[in-house]
């Protein structure tokens, strides 16, 4: 059965979150779907259901929207472990600068295939990259992994220390966005679509900044940009600017609903009112966060209604392109920080991780949660095992105990990615022995040695 056209299936018995505009759960519910889209949700009459749709009982399990992951770096997933326990500029000038700049098409494509399968088990059926070098390569990969995704270039027109191959002018960098936008925008039956890329404001001129918020306006896309992700940036545009980042991008007039703006850890209290004034959206990377940026003022943010949601960043910042992971991350930090067991609770943060994720990529019609026309974006959970059960608080649990592995199956357009654990769109041990081959020739080819932790024997 070709569950991509008109096929049907029926789930049932299932604990189902809607994540609908009130959050509506059904403790013994069903879901039809047919060919791409969610027919009914909650009580399905029996009349809809053909005699050949595929009827799976959930006994229990949770049905949910797929996560949506709002910032990861697929072209950065076979550098896992590039930047451990360095200084910042040594991870950006000696390690990952020199491994990126070293990539090729090819590369690129693997090790979006890899980050693919991570974001698969991981629950996630959207995603948004923030810019790699080729666009191209990132297409074809989430082509074939069946996902969606917003890809991005990777957009710099300044800046000291780029190695000479990202060395271009703010109209090169320009015209190469246009010139994906209009080979990959809308491909693969509109999952696959492409915004424009900002890497940040130390290597972005106003003049790129600007044109790059008009021709995403003209497109009817997203901007994509690191914002307020470093201390070192607010006292970088201090210096330039006089101001920081966020107050200088209302300046140039670029804060709007199509700007995801990227960790926004050093923001004032002015600049988080200027992101609800605006509908600036919000995704908090929190694992990344920690290593060496700060805590975002998050509880603020959702207390002012901002539109926050979730990402990973890339493997060379947290080495886990886990969803779940950086959902319990986020249930606790914003907790230690302020010192306060309530903020931040249980149900925001899978708001964040799926409705809110789909509204800060401009598709809050299209998924998100569980709705009749809404598309079949969805992932089966089981919560048998250890690690979760016994369950009690069904939502906290989610969060706070599920891990990855309680993912059994995810879906993505109407079509199984992942069925009982097992990937069905990707070659996965052919991708893993690929991507562990190509990683290790970009290190030679960029001369980065990781030196022996601990004394070893060869």
């Amino acid at each position: 059965m070709n569950l991509g056209e008109s096929g049907q299936i029926y789930f049932k018995n299932g604990y189902i979150l809607t994540m609908n505009a009130v959050n509506q759960v059904y403790a013994c519910g069903s879901l039809l779907v047919e060919g791409d889209k969610i027919l009914a949700v909650g009580e399905v009459d029996e009349r809809y259901i053909r005699g050949d749709a595929e009827v799976i009982d959930l006994h229990g399990k949770y049905l949910l929207p797929g996560f949506v992951n709002t910032h990861v770096h697929t072209s950065q997933q076979i550098s896992r472990g590039v930047g451990d326990d360095v200084d910042f500029i040594t991870w950006l000038h000696k390690r990952m600068w020199p491994f990126e700049s070293s990539m090729t098409e090819e590369d690129s494509y693997v090790s979006t295939l890899m980050c693919c399968l991570e974001q698969i088990r991981a629950g996630v059926t959207s995603f948004a990259e923030p810019g790699g070098q080729f666009v191209s390569g990132m297409a074809r990969a989430v082509t074939e992994a069946g996902l969606r995704a917003k890809l991005a270039k990777s957009v710099m027109d300044c800046g000291e220390g780029l190695p000479e191959i990202w060395q271009r002018t703010t109209e090169e960098e320009l015209e190469q966005q246009i010139d994906d936008l209009n080979k990959y925008h809308n491909t693969a039956d509109g999952r696959v679509q492409v915004w424009f890329g900002l890497r940040t404001i130390f290597n972005n001129t106003d003049e790129l900044i600007v044109k790059t918020k008009e021709l995403a306006d003209k497109y009817g896309v997203g901007v994509h940009m690191h914002v307020a992700e470093a201390k070192s940036e607010i006292e970088y545009t201090q210096a330039v600017y006089g101001e920081p980042t966020v107050t200088h991008l209302h300046k140039l007039g670029v804060l709007d609903k199509n700007l995801l703006a990227v960790h926004t850890v050093w923001l004032t209290n002015e600049e988080i009112d200027l992101f609800k004034k605006y509908d600036v959206k919000v995704s908090h990377n929190p694992a990344s966060a920690m290593r060496v940026l700060g805590f975002a003022k998050i509880p603020q943010m959702l207390k002012k209604k901002v539109c926050v949601s979730i990402g990973t960043d890339g493997a060379s910042s947290s080495n886990r392109m886990d969803m779940v992971d950086e959902m319990w991350l986020t249930s606790l930090i914003h907790k230690g920080w302020r010192l306060d067991s309530t903020v931040v609770p249980s149900e925001d943060i899978l708001c964040m991780a799926t409705k809110n994720g789909a509204r800060a990529l401009l598709d809050e019609e299209v998924y998100g949660s569980l709705e009749p026309g809404k598309k079949a974006d969805l992932i089966v959970i089981d919560p048998h095992g250890p690690s979760m059960m016994p369950v009690n608080d069904r939502i906290a649990a989610l969060v706070t105990a599920m891990h990855s592995s309680n993912i059994e199956s995810t879906m993505c357009n109407g079509k199984w990615l992942m069925k009982e654990r097992k990937i069905l769109t990707l070659d996965e041990e052919a991708i893993l022995k690929e991507a562990q081959e190509r990683s290790e020739a970009i290190y030679k080819r960029a001369g980065i040695v990781l030196p022996d932790r601990f004394p070893v024997i060869y």
